[in-house]
């Protein structure tokens, strides 16, 4: 038989082609007010059948009294754990039989409850929310767990390089006197001392509807959402009471080194970091976008160079973080603190060098800026994939409740993308280059003392300091 009459010809599906592209926006939430004073955003998304729902409680960590560091932090975790109707047990087992799922924790601006759960059970569901904010049991046994868990969980947080290399970084940053420089969830010390008493005089102190937002994102076809509204979060009472008031925040971001001596480490975690301008500062697009192009993806300018052209590292990501929006309601002239940081791993022996091109890096950057090229790849990284990025009630729902406490015009989300797109390449270079001013950075890093305190002293970027691990 010959090779011809052996062959055998494949036929192709056709290859799908790209349709016309549609306009698209981040979604406007409505917003309205329930009797009790509880604010309402919702949002109507067509097909997502599985609801989010975020909401944000006005117990900031700036509001834990002195020594409870932590107690937060145990209050939200504690809102699953039973209310007046239910046991902890019952309580996980209704939210299991409507397929929900609850999660929460605090942070600077607030503590926030996370609920997902299927649009056919969300009365049901709501209920349940509606239960753990009204009357949390707060029982002693259920305290005391959480509080073993949490003191569980603190050797394993300074054991981690990463987490460490935050911690210090924090600590370095901020005053002794501010809540910023403590650990967001408490210290051994501090969360030894909560109980269910402080607990419940945390909570009775700030949670009540008339400073909290509730937001709703999924497709709520056929749900009546005032009525479930008013009959679950609608019932929850509690007096009125003016937001919290941030007390102002300063920073010292004079440039240092601090090594935090990990004998026989063989990679160094490094965290590289100052404070900046939050998302009220009108400079935010553009340090967003020159942020990106400085270390936002594989293709940016620190990985390009420590991963790519030198091998010393996995990855090397630049991002900014916001720690706490300014607000009307802080004190006159108090800015917003967002975290503006790099942060990586490199081998040991290559640690030095490693610095010494991530500083030559920053130079190159405010000597010639970034290219037209950098900039497109960033707006199209950022904008482009926006789309996808929201394709889920979830993801919706996390940023309108992200701009509640941060205290964000409804549709800033929809005008950042606008600005992103319109920002051009000389202003993106000036937003990055005054975000991470060579001089003028705090930089952590976790590691074997003996062989990378010398290297990184010859570098002259900046004190250098040994701290135990």
């Amino acid at each position: 038989m010959s090779e011809a009459e052996t062959s055998v010809t494949m036929e192709f599906h056709p290859q799908p082609q790209a349709g016309t592209a549609k306009p698209w926006a981040f979604p406007a939430p409505e917003r309205g007010t329930l009797g009790n004073g509880l604010t309402v955003l919702r949002c109507h998304r067509p097909g997502q059948q599985l609801v989010a729902v975020e909401v944000h409680l006005d117990a900031p960590l700036d509001a834990e009294p002195q020594g409870l560091d932590g107690v937060a932090t145990i209050m939200a975790r504690a809102f699953s754990e039973g209310t007046d109707k239910h046991s902890a047990e019952e309580f996980a087992a209704e939210l299991d039989r409507c397929g929900a799922t609850l999660d929460a924790h605090a942070d600077h601006p607030g503590v926030r409850l996370s609920l997902e759960v299927p649009v056919s059970r969300l009365p049901k569901a709501l209920g349940l929310l509606a239960d753990a904010l009204r009357a949390p049991a707060f029982e002693d046994g259920e305290i005391e767990r959480l509080v073993r868990n949490r003191l569980d969980e603190i050797p394993h947080e300074t054991a981690n390089p990463a987490r460490r290399a935050a911690k210090e970084l924090a600590k370095q940053l901020f005053p002794a006197t501010s809540r910023m420089s403590r650990p967001r969830q408490g210290t051994e010390e501090t969360v030894t001392a909560i109980d269910s008493g402080a607990v419940r005089a945390f909570y009775e102190k700030h949670v009540r509807p008339a400073t909290a937002t509730a937001v709703v994102v999924g497709d709520l076809t056929g749900t009546d959402v005032d009525a479930v509204l008013a009959d679950t979060v609608g019932a929850w009472t509690g007096g009125s009471a003016e937001p919290h008031t941030m007390p102002q925040v300063t920073a010292d971001d004079t440039g240092r080194v601090v090594i935090v001596d990990r004998p026989g480490a063989v990679q160094t975690q490094l965290l590289i970091g100052r404070v900046g301008a939050d998302r009220h500062d009108i400079v935010w697009p553009a340090q967003v976008l020159g942020t990106y192009c400085l270390g936002g993806t594989l293709t940016s300018r620190l990985d390009r160079v420590l991963r790519e052209e030198k091998g010393y590292t996995y990855g090397v990501r630049a991002f900014s973080q916001v720690l706490r929006s300014a607000a009307p309601r802080s004190p006159e002239g108090a800015p917003g603190v967002a975290m503006l940081a790099i942060s990586g791993s490199v081998d040991t022996p290559n640690t030095g060098p490693a610095l010494d091109d991530l500083w030559k890096v920053l130079r190159t950057l405010a000597a010639e800026g970034l290219t037209d090229a950098e900039r497109d790849v960033a707006v199209q990284n950022l904008v482009g994939v926006a789309p996808l990025k929201y394709e889920t009630a979830a993801a919706v729902a996390a940023t309108l409740a992200d701009q509640v406490e941060q205290e964000l015009p409804d549709d800033f989300q929809a005008s950042l993308y606008r600005q992103l797109a319109g920002t051009g390449t000389v202003e993106a270079t000036a937003a990055v280059v005054s975000a991470f001013p060579s001089d003028r950075l705090v930089t952590v890093l976790v590691g074997d003392a003996a062989q990378i305190e010398e290297p990184v002293r010859a570098l002259g970027i900046g004190e250098v300091t040994v701290v135990t691990g």
